[in-house]
């Protein structure tokens, strides 16, 4: 396999219309090569697709890394000059161009007007921060503009919601969450037990996975919501597993909850800008998300909360803030509640409108596409470094491993995230039959930016929005030079 060259392509539009729900990456890809006439495997295929993408043009509004830029790199490995290869947009997504017009604005006018900005000036009036970017945010995970609120951090928005939809009774306090859900969802769902006054190893029901498997099953996940629903309040689960990469199917498990009376939401942390998402059809009670992943905000960004308009008036119990209050008589000062309804009455306090300004960066490059044709384009993507994984770095079968047990075994890559492609999103989950850490140093130092999880995986999100497929060649190249590195030195 050639190494490994920056090339900046674009031009036209990729026959993104083939890669449906039925069809596999694998077969489109195939069938590229056959009609590009060279293999998968080649820089010349990796140059034709970029060629056809029509979403190619994306990266240029978005800063990408230089090699000399990145701390961990050995400039000495690589041409300093060329790009680095971003696959952490699962971790933290690009910054857009537009970021520091916006920033940027919204300094020049605190400077020269004061008090004055918070009403009718320049993009992102400061009263009405949050709304600038509200029906944008409402667009990508679908719902209804006015079922979102733009505000706080994720687990902030969490524990608020679930002030709301976990009233727990004797027959009915439990939460079920996946076994491995992101630590911090774990720790919020404790805390509200105990809250309570019940105890997590009554009140938390947890899915795992079968013996042996990484993944949880679609059957199980329903199963045991059918077993335990009567006594069940709350089902919380994510989007998009961030450890495996795991696409869950939300509708089925919404309709699979609602059918046992149980209230339904969906951290979206790694969902929201990366999947189709139909939060108001299929209808989910509420979701949260944080907004510095594939929504490209910046870290610490301002995350966003849905509640379904079916309880746009609810009477639930809530946490109250004066941002909660109607506009239309915030400022009459009564100190007597006016709730706005729906999403917007669990506002707390005034939008930060620095926040805002790189989420409308990322707005305004996602409104220029759809998550439709993003998702076409990832299901390539992804399904591009899926085969040359397992064409370069698959387990050897019993026959291989004899033939090579004379020398050292060449190091092997698992894949943990689903092959289905209706069952992941960017991200693939790489296990490794040598040391993760000392893989992921030498991937460093050649320019590679993804990241590992304790215990043992590497994780990799090629993102429609802003890679490339030559940087997926690029990525299996650079992985080949890391694994011997780290194979010789063992």
């Amino acid at each position: 396999m050639d190494v490994l060259v920056n090339e900046d392509t674009g031009g036209l539009p990729i026959k993104q219309s083939q890669c449906n729900d039925q069809t596999h990456p694998k077969e489109i890809l195939l069938e590229k090569a056959a009609e590009f006439g060279c293999d998968v495997t080649d820089f010349e295929f990796a140059l034709q697709m970029d060629k056809e993408d029509s979403l190619s043009k994306f990266r240029s509004d978005f800063h990408y890394p230089k090699m000399k830029d990145i701390p961990t790199v050995d400039t000495t490995l690589v041409d300093g000059e060329s790009d680095c290869v971003y696959l952490c947009g699962n971790s933290l997504g690009l910054q857009p161009k537009g970021a520091s017009k916006y920033v940027n604005e919204v300094l020049e006018i605190w400077s020269k007007i004061g008090v004055h900005g918070h009403f009718g000036h320049g993009h992102i009036p400061w009263a009405y921060a949050d709304e600038v970017v509200q029906q944008q945010s409402a667009q990508i995970v679908g719902a209804k503009t006015e079922e979102v609120a733009i505000m706080n951090g994720l687990t902030v928005n969490i524990h608020l919601l679930l002030i709301s939809f976990y009233r727990p009774t004797k027959q009915r306090h439990k939460i079920l969450i996946e076994a491995k859900a992101f630590p911090s969802d774990h720790y919020v769902v404790e805390s509200q037990i105990r809250l309570h006054g019940f105890d997590p190893k009554d009140s938390l029901v947890l899915v795992k996975p079968r013996n042996g498997e990484e993944t949880l099953r679609h059957e199980d996940i329903v199963k045991l919501i059918e077993e335990e629903g009567d006594e069940i309040a709350v089902v919380l689960f994510s989007g998009v597993q961030y450890y495996t990469g795991q696409l869950f199917d939300m509708k089925a498990i919404t309709k699979a909850g609602h059918k046992k009376g149980c209230y339904v939401g969906f951290d979206l942390a790694h969902a929201a800008g990366n999947v189709e998402i139909e939060l108001h059809d299929w209808d989910v009670d509420f979701a949260c998300w944080c907004s510095y992943k594939y929504m490209n905000s910046g870290a610490g960004g301002i995350a966003g909360a849905f509640i379904h308009e079916k309880h746009a008036n609810n009477d639930f119990p809530k946490l109250l803030g004066w941002w909660g209050h109607d506009m239309k008589t915030r400022f009459k000062m009564t100190n007597e509640m006016d709730l706005a309804p729906g999403a917007a009455g669990y506002r707390l306090s005034n939008p930060p409108p620095l926040l805002v300004g790189t989420v409308l960066a990322s707005m305004d490059v996602f409104m220029q596409t759809s998550m439709s044709e993003l998702r076409k384009k990832s299901k390539l993507l992804t399904g591009y470094l899926e085969f040359l994984i397992k064409k370069y770095y698959s387990k050897p079968s019993c026959g291989q491993l004899a033939l090579e047990s004379e020398s050292k075994t060449k190091p092997h890559v698992s894949i943990i995230t689903p092959s289905d492609p209706n069952q992941r999103g960017c991200q693939l989950s790489l296990m490794f039959s040598v040391p993760i850490t000392n893989v992921h140093q030498e991937m460093e130092k050649r320019g590679i930016a993804c990241d590992k999880r304790e215990p043992n995986v590497i994780r990799v999100a090629p993102t429609p929005l802003y890679n490339s497929f030559m940087d997926v060649y690029r990525f299996v190249g650079i992985l080949k030079e890391a694994l011997q590195v780290v194979s010789l030195n063992e």
